[in-house]
């Protein structure tokens, strides 16, 4: 069973990876600690890229790593790469975005989830981009989720993430969407190279 590297210090990253790369059998392991990456990329591939090379090439094993986040049509693309740092905390970030909305009608967003993996010498083995199409909502909905999950609403589910179960969000998620493209590449991917 292959060892692969999460570029991440994020447990409960690890645990999502877990469960969508489970049928591979691969054993996933967080980053050390004192690997530390500088996301200077100017997309989330680029930085997908980044984190799972370096951690590759410094670890010696091979890597994966995702990027993320919700770029909202009328605000040109924001929060995008600075998802994560657009507040302190998800209610900070929530009402930062419905703010800098305000009452428009132009609500249309994406999220996007960008994964990469690295090959142990820091050569990108196999990458993909995931998209989910949605519109922001007036007001938070539902009680799942984490992040901009209660204002982001999928009309193909006509649910917000947050009001979605898990299988529902994995379903239709740009994470999901990610992982499902890149499932069938890496099942006969030789990890012994």
């Amino acid at each position: 069973m292959p060892t692969v590297v999460v570029a991440t210090g994020n447990p409960g990253k690890l645990q999502e990876m877990n469960a969508y790369l489970a049928p591979l059998g691969w054993d996933l392991v967080l980053k050390p600690e004192d690997i530390d990456v500088e996301e200077t990329g100017t997309t989330f591939l680029e930085n997908a890229r980044l984190k799972a090379a370096t951690v590759a090439k410094a670890t010696g094993q091979w890597a994966i790593a995702d990027d993320s986040g919700l770029a909202v049509d009328a605000l040109d693309g924001a929060p995008g790469l600075y998802s994560a740092r657009y507040g302190a905390t998800d209610g900070d970030r929530i009402q930062r975005l419905l703010t800098a909305l305000g009452d428009t009608d132009e609500r249309s967003a994406q999220f996007i989830c960008a994964i990469a993996l690295a090959r142990p010498d820091g050569t990108i083995a196999l990458e993909t981009e995931g998209i989910c199409p949605g519109e922001i909502t007036q007001a938070p909905r539902g009680q799942g989720g984490f992040g901009y999950d209660p204002i982001f609403y999928v009309p193909a589910a006509a649910k917000t993430f947050a009001e979605m179960t898990p299988a529902e969000k994995e379903q239709c998620s740009h994470r999901g969407i990610a992982f499902a493209q890149l499932l069938p590449a890496l099942r006969p991917l030789n990890m012994a190279d």
